[in-house]
């Protein structure tokens, strides 16, 4: 049995994978939010990293990277998900992280992206299976494209969302 091959996501980047030897992964999410959809029946997957909630401020930046934001990065990995064969119908969706990592009561950042996420999913008509958000502690995030099992790890503990 061979290990598994790591594909590390970066902040405001996306990765997909169709290769069941391959393991999705995004670490230290804070008030960003880690998101993977998952199509079972194609084993096509994501996992996208973003900072922010919504793009209508830096609409620049968007065009050059919209996994940057919750708002059109979604949006974006949806496209490329069905581009890849992926049916919407299947799609199984979780999150993690959205965390107040500072006492953020001014810009609520955290706060603000999982309310970008739940608006833009109920725009296009999609659910959200599984979420583990909010709080004051960083996790990391592991999608498996094997499977499709994704999981949260926080201080050394890992389990299944």
């Amino acid at each position: 049995m061979t290990a598994p091959r790591l594909i590390t996501v970066s902040i405001s980047d996306m990765k997909f994978s169709t290769r069941s030897e391959e393991v999705l992964v995004t670490f230290s999410l804070g008030s960003c939010l880690g998101i993977t959809m998952y199509d079972p029946r194609r084993t096509i997957g994501a996992l996208m990293h973003a900072l922010l909630p919504d793009a209508s401020a830096s609409p620049d930046k968007a065009r050059g990277n919209p996994y940057m934001f919750v708002s059109v990065g979604v949006r974006s990995m949806l496209r490329k998900l069905e581009g890849l064969g992926a049916e919407r119908r299947n799609l199984v969706i979780k999150v993690a992280g959205g965390a107040d990592m500072r006492g953020d009561t001014v810009f609520r950042t955290g706060e603000r992206n999982v309310a970008a996420l739940h608006r833009v999913l109920r725009e296009e008509r999609l659910g959200l299976v599984a979420e583990e958000v909010g709080g004051t502690i960083p996790r990391t995030l592991y999608l498996a494209m094997e499977t499709g099992e994704v999981s949260v790890k926080t201080f050394g503990k890992k389990r299944t969302l």
